[in-house]
């Protein structure tokens, strides 16, 4: 299943060159176009799914199995000292392609990315609250 206008399926079809660092019967990864540092990697199912919720279990597994060794040949290959793995759900998280994909991205200490986390409290009670509604939620 793919989406005619969608990018990502245009590069899993051929349509589109990539440069590819890894493919099997599955998943694509390959080097980001826009990169935020060298050695920047995507890695994308090659059936189309707009965000990570409309995967069956055993796709998320399929991509995500690969993702250990994808890590270690980029912070080999580009000597980094760590990395960030990044997948965005929708518009309002940052997601510019509507194709489900992970960003495995080299860091290095000064490297300038920078990471914002501006992490909050809840209110008494309301971390209950919301534990509640999880749960809830997990069970339909």
């Amino acid at each position: 299943m793919s989406e005619p206008d969608c990018v990502f399926c245009k590069i899993v079809a051929g349509q589109i060159p990539a440069l590819k660092v890894f493919e099997n019967d599955l998943c694509l990864a390959f080097l980001d176009i826009g990169p935020l540092a060298e050695g920047h990697v995507l890695v994308v199912p090659k059936q189309h799914y707009a965000q990570i919720s409309d995967m069956p279990p055993q796709a998320v597994a399929a991509v995500t199995s690969q993702l250990p060794r994808l890590v270690q040949a980029v912070v080999q290959a580009t000597n980094a000292e760590g990395c960030n793995i990044l997948q965005n759900n929708g518009p309002v998280s940052g997601q510019a392609v509507m194709h489900v994909h992970f960003h495995i991205i080299p860091r290095r200490q000064g490297d300038g990315l920078g990471y914002r986390w501006n992490a909050g409290k809840y209110p008494e009670g309301r971390a209950q609250q919301v534990q509640q509604a999880l749960l809830h939620a997990l069970k339909s």
